[in-house]
């Protein structure tokens, strides 16, 4: 369990960049709210929550890449210039992160399926190198459809890369529809558990199940994975768990009634 102070803080880690890359999708008057919405405390405890200077972030999901940016603008690796040249001409904040011209962002992902595969290439030479580097890779449910997603967790296993965290954010949703109509993953849990992977579970939007992941990972004997039950639009009531969420051009009025939301939402969930 975390202690209040910390609780409270990654609180407002996560506050500060949800209204960041909401600034950033009403300026550019487009962007993939829903699945920002949907990573954004998975990313804030990597970051905030676990991860060392030398460890690895890679967001599969490279649609979310706004959540990314806005991530590095909260501790400190991106400006709040940089930030304000999202989506125009000639900026390195593409609607998908681009390969080596951000710190912290060394590979373009954004292409479904290739993010965990990056991620095994890591660990396994942080492995080799014995440097006690972590990889955490966040993918969406969606790209799970990718071959090349389970290719890689074949090799995560069987190289026994016990340095990779894998995080899969559970929505539900993706670009056509219901994962489980356009192509059925139950019983995940049970398939990455016969991959060879220990699998946990965690509530997607809470710390304190994160942290007990965390918890969990120094003492796991196998690679794990981590299937977060999230909500496409989380603190969006009118747009949460909606497919509609998943691409959006935002609207002033829109802009007004989701900061209100989220704002209300972090008041809700502070501990007092």
């Amino acid at each position: 369990m975390l202690q209040k102070e910390k609780h409270n803080d990654l609180l407002q880690n996560a506050l500060n960049i949800k209204k960041r890359f909401l600034q950033m999708y009403q300026a550019a008057n487009a962007g993939h709210i829903g699945s920002s919405l949907s990573c954004a405390e998975i990313l804030t405890f990597i970051r905030f929550g676990w991860m060392n200077e030398t460890d690895e972030i890679i967001l599969s999901k490279g649609h979310a890449a706004a959540s990314l940016y806005s991530l590095l603008a909260e501790d400190g690796t991106l400006s709040q210039s940089d930030i304000e040249t999202y989506y125009k001409n000639n900026t390195y904040l593409a609607a998908h992160p681009p390969a080596g011209k951000i710190k912290r962002i060394p590979f373009a992902t954004g292409s479904l399926g290739h993010g965990l595969s990056i991620a095994a290439g890591l660990g396994l030479a942080s492995k080799l190198k014995k440097n006690g580097k972590k990889v955490f890779c966040v993918c969406s449910d969606g790209e799970l459809n990718e071959g090349s997603t389970w290719e890689a967790a074949l090799f995560i296993v069987h190289q026994k890369l016990k340095n990779i965290v894998w995080f899969i954010d559970r929505n539900k949703l993706q670009g056509f529809g219901r994962t489980e109509d356009v192509m059925q993953m139950e019983p995940l849990a049970d398939k990455l558990k016969a991959f060879g992977f220990e699998v946990l579970e965690a509530d997607g939007h809470d710390f304190n199940s994160f942290e007990k992941v965390k918890d969990s990972f120094n003492e796991a004997t196998k690679p794990i994975a981590v299937i977060c039950n999230t909500i496409k639009g989380r603190s969006w009531k009118q747009f949460e768990d909606k497919l509609d969420s998943h691409y959006l051009p935002m609207k002033d009025n829109m802009f007004d009634s989701i900061n209100a939301e989220i704002e209300l939402h972090y008041q809700q969930t502070l501990i007092k």
